[in-house]
């Protein structure tokens, strides 16, 4: 029978056109850092401060020694609906390439047709039958291999991106508890405000009363007070505004319900900070981005292809009778056949040659993307070296404010009980410490938020081991 043979030799001959019609690798990561960086000097270590020497390490969140904040992350990274979101993205990418390979298989049809009693206002359904039908297009330039190739490449990227979502969400969650621990850490500086103004405020009635005090100064004193209560509500404001934005990153109800920590979390020791290439290599928005080129050089090859033929070969077999229609005289079942159907664009109007140039912008684009993250990313490290260096600084001078202020109060609060100096002196002295304890309890919080966002912007993961690394960094087709 000829009907074997021919599909055997339809198929070897596809086979081989396929072999010699390979698709093209997709620019290298170095291939790409060239053409985005080609203005840009990369350094060997960093300007900006005095990173530590070695490699970028993982698990950073452990290095908090918090166990409050490992919960709440790993909370998060179970409730987050930002996350949830972005995961459906990553599914839907799967399903992309699903779908992009599926063009790459032959496709089989059954059809059954058939009727009762004249075939039921149908002419076709005189017949009864099925029949198999096999539809298979061989991918002789590369358009569909390019097409899956981009899917693939789009998978990965939304794979990368996942993974820097869930690295920024442990980030941003790590910050928010944080500031959640300052704010109820302002809330009691608040209130060592109001108890000191309440003193003086006794100790200007007292003094009325036993002949030295003024009425100015009981109205002053006061007023002072007000003043301070007024800062503890907002401080109360700000304290719960804090634990709402927490409790949404969790996926909770916003009911300021979550317990904090009563101190801020201690500042773990210096971190490697690695060199600006191993940064570039490591961060998962970065590789993102590698993807996004890649998927764009597969684009430009699939418009490329479609400006060649389309050969799709067809292959049926099927069993038919009719209790109406008279068949010819030597017809058997079953029968089949094979056949084939070439498309060859000659005019589109130029949309083929259109889509091209689309697809060859879409590529530029992706690079120039590239750049743009590159660049901000090797901003995000040096902006968290700098202010690490200098928030260090600020804490001891703080510190020796903070111990200055609290002795010069002390004196001033002694020589307006002897009645050596006013009450609007005093005053002057609180409020100048309680703004220089604010600005250090701000500055011991700043160093905690920045240490997060240096860890962030290394591309180190908040676990161990990094997820999906591997994954995210392999070789796409």
């Amino acid at each position: 029978m000829q009907f074997p043979r021919i599909i055997l030799a339809v198929l070897s001959s596809a086979a081989a056109l396929l072999a010699g019609c390979a698709t093209k690798p997709p620019p290298t990561r170095a291939q790409i850092q060239e053409e985005a960086l080609t203005n840009v000097a990369l350094p060997s270590t960093w300007k900006a401060g005095d990173a530590s020497a070695g490699s970028i390490g993982d698990n950073w969140l452990a290095s908090f020694d918090d166990a409050g904040l490992d919960s709440l992350v790993a909370e998060a990274m179970r409730r987050n609906p930002d996350l949830r979101v972005a995961a459906f993205r990553v599914q839907q990418a799967a399903a992309y390439v699903k779908l992009a390979r599926a063009q790459l298989r032959p496709s089989v049809n059954i059809l059954g047709t058939g009727g009762l009693n004249g075939g039921g206002g149908d002419v076709s359904s005189a017949l009864q039958g099925v029949s198999l039908g096999v539809s298979w297009e061989p991918d002789l330039w590369g358009r569909l291999r390019y097409a899956r190739n981009a899917a693939q490449a789009g998978h990965a990227s939304a794979r990368a991106d996942f993974e820097f979502g869930r690295q920024s969400l442990a980030a941003t969650v790590a910050k928010g508890w944080f500031t959640a621990s300052q704010t109820r850490l302002q809330e009691q500086i608040a209130r060592d405000m109001v108890k000191a103004g309440e003193e003086m405020m006794s100790v200007a009635e007292q003094r009325q009363r036993v002949g030295p005090g003024t009425e100015q100064d009981l109205a002053l004193a006061r007023a002072n007070l007000g003043g301070f209560q007024d800062t503890m509500k907002q401080t109360r404001l700000a304290h719960e505004q804090a634990l709402r934005a927490l409790e949404l990153l969790l996926g909770r109800y916003p009911a300021t319900e979550l317990q904090v920590r009563q101190e801020l979390t201690a500042l773990p020791g210096p971190v490697p900070a690695g060199f600006p290439l191993e940064m570039l290599e490591r961060r998962p928005d970065l590789i993102a981005a590698e993807r996004r080129v890649a998927a764009a050089f597969h684009r430009v090859g699939e418009a490329k292809a479609a400006y060649l033929p389309r050969i799709i070969l067809n292959a049926n077999a099927a069993v038919i009778q009719s209790d109406i229609l008279q068949l010819k005289d030597d017809f058997r079942n079953p029968v089949g056949g094979v056949g084939a159907k070439l498309i060859a664009p000659v005019y589109q109007g130029g949309g083929l040659k259109a889509q091209v140039e689309i697809r060859t912008l879409e590529q530029q684009e992706a690079v120039a993307q590239y750049a743009q993250f590159a660049l901000r990313a090797l901003g995000d490290v040096e902006n968290a070296l700098a202010a690490a260096r200098i928030l260090a600084e600020r804490e001891v001078l703080l510190q020796q404010v903070v111990a200055d202020q609290q002795h010069v109060l002390e004196l001033a609060n002694t020589s307006y009980r002897i009645g050596r100096t006013d009450l609007r002196t005093v005053q002057q002295h609180q409020v100048s410490l309680y703004n220089a304890r604010l600005a250090l309890l701000g500055v011991q919080s700043e160093q905690l938020a920045q240490r997060v966002n240096l860890h962030l912007a290394l591309g180190g993961s908040w676990e161990i081991p990094a997820t999906n690394h591997a994954a995210m960094t392999s070789k796409q087709p």
